[in-house]
């Protein structure tokens, strides 16, 4: 890790000069503390304790950068350097990242704030940071060579700019995209409202969609790959160890997710409806609020949305993309869904005495066994419940809604215990008679009967 004063060094003979006075007051302060992060918990901020108040965003298995003031700009360092992340529990990747982490940690500011933020490059490439949605000046928007040179290895630039609207946005590398990118380097970057009395509420969480193809028994991800990703993450994180979100009954809650994986993902929410109110456009007036249970995230877009958390319980929130909630997916895998494997299983064990014959019945016996797997990977299908098997991965979270949960608490608080008659539960006496039709015809329902 550089020293203050070989990060001085570096930001003097690399910086992107703003104007001779606000360089000269920023060489007297010294570059702000290039913050680093080693866990992959999520971290909670304290609310703001001068200017305007506002909620601070929760990143899911993520933190928000700290800045310092320099006469009245918010000054802010990021890091572009190899990291290590802990995707789960005994699977960690090799990435690029920013300050320790990928995703990088969450910029927040608030609306009319000038922010000056330095990009100092630890990689062995040049790289730039693009400021996705921001509105700036040509010069600031981090294009390498269009908007201004490379940050070379062991260089550091300085954008500053005014933020003129608030709203969610992202960032990212805009130079060798395909490769940064692809190892994990992006990030959010929040601006709250001036006014604190405009779109308030409790809780705020945030949410990266990312993605990675990486071998099992292996760490580095394959930049090349187009489609095929094999892990699907939020915040560079798989299930079973996404943090679950955290509720209070009757907190307002906010969910802001950004996209910039290679396709969409419709994210979907159990136990709610909601409204979206925000796009990377800005913010939905309440009359043109529409209601989903599921939004579509376009790649390279966010969508926010909001409900009141009025039912309690352990609601599933995931992509609706089936292979999105899996681990570790191997796209070849025939089908063997009604196959009689004895035949073959009685050959195979003279050989592999511990083969075991899988699939013919569906996949769902992959989340009750303990196989051997390679090092560095996580099952496809994993994660255990109060009931039994949770059978996901990848992008799949829980929202969690209690009664009594404190405004700064965002710990687990375990499982929700349904309340008497409120499970499902077997029916052991005589069933129903139940229709049914080996027809591919259309049969109309007639109308019911207004006289009986």
């Amino acid at each position: 890790m550089l020293n203050r004063r070989q990060l001085l060094g570096a930001g003097a003979a690399g910086a992107t000069l703003v104007s001779s006075k606000a360089w000269g007051q920023t060489l007297n302060m010294g570059l702000p503390e290039a913050a680093q992060m080693d866990s992959a918990a999520t971290a909670i901020t304290a609310r703001p304790s001068s200017g305007p108040d506002y909620t601070p965003v929760v990143t899911l298995n993520g933190w928000t950068l700290p800045h310092r003031m320099n006469n009245g700009v918010k000054e802010f360092h990021l890091v572009a350097e190899p990291v290590e992340r802990e995707l789960a529990d005994g699977m960690i990747a090799h990435l690029w990242g920013y300050n320790g982490q990928s995703t990088g940690p969450t910029i927040e500011a608030v609306e009319g704030d000038r922010v000056r933020i330095y990009v100092t490059n630890k990689l062995p490439e040049g790289t730039t940071v693009h400021w996705h949605g921001l509105i700036l000046p040509s010069g600031m928007d981090g294009v390498s060579g269009l908007s201004h040179p490379s940050i070379p290895p062991g260089k550091t630039f300085v954008y500053e700019f005014d933020l003129v609207k608030s709203g969610t946005f992202m960032y990212h590398p805009h130079g060798d995209e395909m490769t940064q990118m692809a190892m994990g380097m992006m990030g959010m970057f929040v601006v709250h409202p001036k006014d604190p009395t405009f779109m308030p509420v409790d809780r705020d969480f945030l949410i990266m969609l990312n993605a990675f193809d990486i071998d099992p028994g292996t760490y580095v991800p394959r930049i090349m790959t187009m489609t095929d990703f094999n892990l699907w993450t939020w915040n560079s994180r798989i299930f079973p160890d996404i943090d679950p979100l955290v509720v209070n009954k009757g907190d307002k809650v906010r969910v802001r997710v950004g996209n910039l994986t290679m396709t969409n993902h419709p994210i979907h929410m159990h136990g709610y409806d909601f409204k979206v109110t925000c796009t990377d456009g800005g913010w939905v007036p309440p009359e043109a609020q529409w209601p989903e249970v599921s939004i579509d995230i376009p790649v390279g877009a966010m969508r926010a949305y909001e409900f009141v958390a009025d039912h309690l319980g352990d609601w599933a929130i995931h992509c609706h993309k089936s292979h999105h909630t899996m681990n570790a997916m191997g796209h070849d895998v025939p089908t063997f869904i009604g196959v009689n494997k004895k035949p073959l299983t009685q050959k195979i064990r003279q050989f592999q005495p511990e083969y075991m014959p899988m699939g013919m019945s569906g996949m769902g016996d992959m989340a009750k066994m303990e196989m051997p797997l390679p090092d560095n990977t996580i099952p496809m299908m994993t994660g255990w419940g109060p009931y039994g098997p949770i059978e996901m991965g990848g992008m799949f979270s829980v929202v969690k809604v209690r009664d009594g949960i404190d405004a700064d608490d965002y710990s687990d608080p375990g499982w929700y215990e349904n309340p008497p008659g409120e499970m499902a539960y077997e029916w052991t006496g005589e069933l129903p008679e139940f229709a049914s039709n080996n027809s591919p015809k259309t049969i109309l329902t007639p109308k019911p009967n207004s006289k009986g």
